[in-house]
């Protein structure tokens, strides 16, 4: 049998990575295929002292990057984003993806510590 040398380890090691990052890939964008066809359900609690909500949107309003879906802390619109994955994020927890717009109204209650949320400017 030969001797494994260093360069034949390496490449090796480098083909199992890519071969594993390959199936992690793909993984989630199936998933994520089902739930292109329908906007997730409408939401209205208080959670933690403050009411948020969460619908899909009417005109207006940053349809482009929330799929359609307006999410509101206390009345104020708290800017979310669909990631190409399914996965949710706010502008206040911008790193931190979430399953669903009522997750990421959550995270941005949570985050805020009971400050205001204020309006975020549209460009």
């Amino acid at each position: 049998m030969p001797e494994l040398s260093r360069r034949r380890a390496l490449t090796a090691a480098a083909a199992l990575a890519t071969a594993a990052g390959v199936q992690t890939l793909t993984v989630p964008a199936a998933s994520a295929a089902g739930h292109d066809h329908h906007a997730p359900a409408s939401f209205d609690e208080v959670y933690k002292g403050r009411r948020i909500q969460g619908r899909p949107a009417s005109g207006g309003g940053h349809q482009h990057h929330g799929a359609g879906y307006s999410v509101f802390v206390d009345g104020v619109e708290l800017h979310v984003m669909r990631n190409a994955d399914g996965s949710w994020i706010s502008v206040v927890s911008h790193y931190d993806p979430v399953p669903t717009p009522r997750a990421a109204a959550r995270a941005a209650v949570d985050e805020l510590q009971g400050a205001a949320l204020l309006p975020f400017p549209a460009n």
